[in-house]
């Protein structure tokens, strides 16, 4: 007979801490910036810089995840702490910074399997070394009970030196790129949403869904954006339009997104698109959770590394207020909004 899952009831607090630590360890020894990492009252992180970048976003059972979808996937504490981490990753890339450190806090029904704990603390490191944050350590966090399983991250980083880039830097001429991929996720979405069962998915689609599970935010992209003089950047985390939309009022400006582009973005999710009856094109515009960075930069500079032009940055003016136009004319996508949808 199956044995019952060991759950976080059955084990005492200093118990299943044992259990988490020596996941957290990335290496034998924390990254420089933590001086003081999990087991006291508090850590200690350093600050070379004199500054800390700082963002923190909370991943909630049942609004942010599900443990099981329509199609049947089961989402994994792999899953959570990977996306958990990823996430708030790339508001620290947005900026133009290096992650350095990063806490965390679990709230979790008393019958949680310590097994899905234990891979929520894989899930964040394998976030940090696979996505290229190698200069980042879990530092600490907490742990609670509660009805539901809600998992919140801050992450510490730093600029270097440098300037933060800011989304209200854009200016007339700018060219607008774009880091990473656009609609993946939301297509992932919208198979996990469907009748169409995980099993039966190409694999092709797996990938797309696993995107939506496990993010890839282009973290090498952020600092490079910045030093290669990104007038202003920000992370596409609600959708291309949606969050477009926000840099264009910060920026007092409109963005121009260029067709052609649109369509490139979107051939990757056809396949998907055909499956569900979805235009691939919607997932483009208004899905998130992509994390890619949406960047502008100087009149004639070629887009660094890894950014793609996709439009440009036009002025306002007394009939045209700051938004975003496709070719011309007026954005129909909303994108993804917390309290709304």
């Amino acid at each position: 007979m199956p044995q019952t899952p060991l759950t976080v009831a059955q084990l005492s607090e200093a118990e299943l801490l044992a259990r988490i630590f020596p996941r957290l360890e990335l290496s034998a020894l924390h990254s420089a910036a933590v001086v003081l990492g999990p087991g006291d009252d508090a850590a200690i992180v350093a600050v070379p810089d004199g500054r800390t970048v700082i963002s923190i976003d909370t991943q909630v059972q049942d609004q942010d995840f599900r443990l099981e979808w329509n199609n049947g996937y089961r989402t994994t504490g792999y899953d959570v702490g990977w996306k958990a981490a990823a996430q708030n990753l790339s508001d620290i890339n947005a900026m133009g910074a290096s992650a350095t450190s990063m806490v965390v806090s679990l709230t979790m029904p008393p019958d949680t399997p310590v097994g899905w704990v234990e891979d929520l603390a894989d899930g964040l490191t394998a976030a940090i070394s696979k996505l290229g944050a190698g200069a980042c350590s879990v530092a600490g966090g907490d742990l609670g009970r509660g009805r539901e399983l809600s998992v919140t991250v801050a992450v510490l980083g730093t600029l270097d030196g440098g300037q933060p880039v800011l989304r209200s830097g854009a200016r007339e001429g700018d060219t607008l790129g774009i880091a990473g991929r656009a609609g993946w996720a939301a297509a992932g979405l919208a198979l996990l949403e469907s009748p169409h069962h995980v099993a039966s998915l190409t694999p092709e689609q797996l990938s797309l869904l696993e995107l939506q599970c496990r993010p890839e935010p282009p973290l090498e992209a952020g600092p490079l954006a910045r030093v290669s003089g990104a007038t202003a950047m920000m992370d596409i985390s609600d959708g291309l339009v949606r969050d477009a939309t926000r840099l264009a009022a910060a920026s007092h400006v409109v963005l121009d997104l260029e067709p052609g582009q649109l369509a490139v973005l979107a051939e990757p999710l056809r396949t998907a698109a055909s499956l569900l009856g979805a235009d691939p094109r919607a997932w483009v515009l208004g899905g998130g959770e992509d994390h890619g960075l949406l960047a502008t930069f100087p009149a004639g500079m070629q887009v660094p590394p890894g950014f793609t032009g996709i439009g440009s940055v036009q002025a306002c003016g007394a009939d045209k207020a700051p938004g975003v136009t496709i070719a011309g004319r007026s954005a129909d996508s909303v994108g993804w909004d917390h309290f709304a949808d």
